[in-house]
């Protein structure tokens, strides 16, 4: 995913126990434990004259991760990965010292179909001493990642650890990252169960937080480190984030790094085309603002 235009309005408000607003990062608010930036894609429908094709761009000093709810993504990168992803499994692409990598509509869904895509596409910031670490590609498929069901509410851990649990995503830093949905009012404390910084994504539905109702489309934060205690209502869809704080990170455009030196040399660096290249692939998406 390209992040071409980082713009962080000022939606964030605070409610009592959380900030709340609709994308990440707030200016309140720039990093909950090492997750530096998330992007809702979609639900968006792919199909003749409007298929997905994000060319050949760079990454610096994080890691991607991909978690579809519907369609498909074909991620290829210049570590020679070539993966399409499907609904429910990660793909988590670790850029360190440099990376690039497109993602395309599959060849086979362009055969006249529409198709819906609908998902989330994370960065989590390296920590510092691993900033420069040779690039990894991981592939986990749904039925890998731990699973659970408590009362009217079904988990899944998709990245990191947590309720005692740890998943099969690799990860360099104190993280988790859990899907929920529910099938009636539930009430989730994750005291004990989670550790750091807590974010809360609504995909659908809504929950109950200091007295107020926030309905989809909203992030929310919790100013208060592993204690969270909502209502989350009747077919409602989460996605809880967060882990350890981390010490803030310089970001420009996709590039993430703890000073801002290595964002300058990843900007000459690109421009110079000395970054490694997806086998195959012609494509360069310019560095904006030149």
């Amino acid at each position: 995913m390209s992040n071409t235009d980082l713009i962080i309005e000022e939606r964030s408000r605070d409610i009592g126990d959380f900030l709340v607003g609709r994308i990440l990062p707030f200016r309140k608010k720039r990093m909950v434990g090492p997750f530096i930036f998330i992007d809702h894609m979609g639900p968006t429908e792919v199909g003749p004259g409007h298929y997905m094709d994000v060319d050949q761009h760079p990454h610096i000093g994080l890691s991607t991760l991909t978690y579809l709810l519907q369609g498909e993504i074909l991620h290829e990168d210049s570590i020679g990965s070539h993966q399409v992803i499907t609904p429910g499994s990660v793909n988590l692409m670790v850029a360190g010292s440099g990376v690039t990598h497109t993602e395309r509509t599959p060849s086979a869904l362009r055969d006249g179909r529409k198709i819906m895509t609908h998902g989330y596409q994370i960065w989590i910031a390296l920590p510092e001493l691993q900033e420069e670490m040779a690039p990894e590609f991981h592939h986990i498929e749904r039925e890998k990642l731990p699973s659970w069901q408590d009362g009217a509410a079904s988990f899944v851990l998709i990245c990191g650890t947590g309720y005692g649990k740890t998943s099969p995503v690799p990860y360099l830093s104190p993280q988790f990252m859990v899907e929920i949905k529910t099938s009636e009012d539930y009430i989730l404390d994750v005291k004990g169960n989670l550790e750091g910084e807590i974010g809360i994504c609504i995909v659908e539905g809504s929950i109950d937080a200091c007295g107020e109702e926030i309905p989809k489309g909203n992030m929310l934060v919790s100013k208060v480190e592993g204690v969270c205690k909502i209502v989350v209502k009747k077919d409602t869809h989460l996605l809880l984030f967060g882990g350890e704080a981390m010490e803030e990170r310089h970001i420009y455009w996709n590039f993430v790094a703890s000073s801002k030196e290595k964002i300058e040399e990843a900007k000459t660096r690109w421009e110079n085309k000395d970054f490694p290249r997806v086998p195959g692939d012609n494509s360069y998406v310019p560095l904006p603002g030149r």
